[in-house]
């Protein structure tokens, strides 16, 4: 699911490595070359990987597995992070490949692309198999059955957005990344109460960037601006502000990010002391609060069904999808007004995915300003009232 990969040698290096061979360049330039093809790749043998785009990198890992004589691959989430187009062509080469004689694996939890590229299809739920069933003879629906343990509606409601205020204006916002190099380029947009703004673009476009600068997690650049409007007309600027200095302002702003237990949560805690990272500064006396954080933290586990042995529980040991339900419930149950979220339904069930996406329907219906970075495009049409599209930056 994630890449291993040198970023400073060059595919044909990162293709050899860690093999008991003689580095001879031309020789690996050629296998290569004969499996690209064989397959349909598209890749040049002697490219940095740092020069690389993502499903450059993508098809750089599978030659990897091939060149090594692979008869059976499997894939973990291998989409996800393409563009649809880029998905297309990697389905085209696994069509190859099943042409070839091989036997590929995909695990994706994207019920259109099991459709597209697979001849049969093995449920798993809860840890249990379920059964397996050919493609040709199923649907979606009869598949989300088997997933879910019952029939569920695929459609998310989405209501006509009720405009209020518009509760951030960003302007020529420009961000670096942790590299120095501008991640984020000029960028100016609106996001208003009442409304879901949908942030496209494949990974790496600047959307890590916009959502940190916005929270003040991350230094903009000279001539940035972030105004943050309240509902009762007064307005302030977030750049140059710490977290703590804009929740000190009274600014009601969640964040969602990706990286669940790096950001978001402490994963040797339970779920209650992480409920309690947002409020342990309102306690009074030398003692924390923890009643409010033990409550919160049960009603959260009921509603979104998390899965867990106790409240003391650590979260890294959860399953990613309930470390993400974690998160996502602690975040909405601040009453936000502004509300930033990242990947929201990365590792969850169908059934939770659209718990989540109902969640931020209610969210739009409170007045508050939703903003949603989403790999989905599908997803994002149904759910987004507006949809930000990010390029390179």
């Amino acid at each position: 699911q994630h890449f291993k990969l040198v970023d400073v040698f060059t595919a044909a290096e990162n293709i050899v490595l860690g093999l008991h061979e003689s580095i001879d360049r031309r020789k690996i330039a050629a296998k290569v070359r004969e499996i690209c093809d064989r397959y349909g790749f598209h890749i040049d043998p002697n490219e940095k990987v740092y020069n690389m785009s993502v499903s450059e990198k993508q098809t750089l890992e599978i030659i990897k597995v091939l060149y090594r004589g692979a008869e059976f691959l499997i894939l973990d989430e291998p989409t996800a992070v393409l563009t649809p187009q880029e998905t297309e062509k990697l389905f085209e080469v696994i069509r190859n490949m099943r042409a070839d004689g091989k036997s590929v694996v995909i695990i994706t939890h994207k019920l259109n692309e099991v459709m597209a590229v697979s001849d049969r299809v093995a449920v798993l739920r809860k840890g249990y198999y379920i059964g397996d069933v050919m493609t040709k003879d199923t649907t979606p629906q009869q598949l989300t059955e088997m997933m879910v343990g019952h029939a569920l509606s695929l459609n998310i409601q989405r209501d006509d957005p009720q405009y209020s205020e518009t509760q951030l204006i960003v302007e020529h916002l420009s961000v670096k990344n942790s590299e120095g190099v501008l991640a984020l380029k000029d960028v100016s947009f609106t996001a208003r109460g009442g409304e879901i703004l949908g942030t496209a673009g494949i990974s790496g476009s600047g959307q890590k960037e916009l959502r940190e600068a916005m929270a003040g997690l991350q230094r903009a650049e000279a001539g940035s601006s972030v105004i943050y409007r309240s509902p009762e007309g007064k307005q302030c600027q977030l750049i140059g502000m710490k977290p703590n200095d804009i929740q000190n302002l009274g600014v009601h702003m969640s964040f969602v990010p990706e990286d669940r237990l790096g950001m978001g949560l402490v994963g040797s805690m339970g779920m209650s002391d992480n409920m309690m990272l947002k409020s342990y500064r309102s306690g009074k006396g030398l003692f924390t609060e923890r009643k409010r954080p033990r409550s919160l933290a049960e009603s959260i586990r009921k509603e979104l069904d998390v899965i867990t042995p106790n409240l003391n529980t650590p979260v890294r040991k959860l399953s990613g999808g309930n470390v993400q339900k974690v998160l996502v419930g602690r975040e909405i149950a601040l009453a936000p007004n502004v509300l930033m979220m990242a990947y929201a339904v990365r590792g969850l069930d169908i059934n939770t995915s659209y718990v989540i996406y109902n969640l931020l329907a209610e969210q739009k219906k409170k007045g508050v300003a939703v903003i949603y970075v989403g790999e989905d495009l599908d997803v994002l049409l149904e759910l987004c009232d507006r949809i930000l599209v990010l390029c390179g930056g």
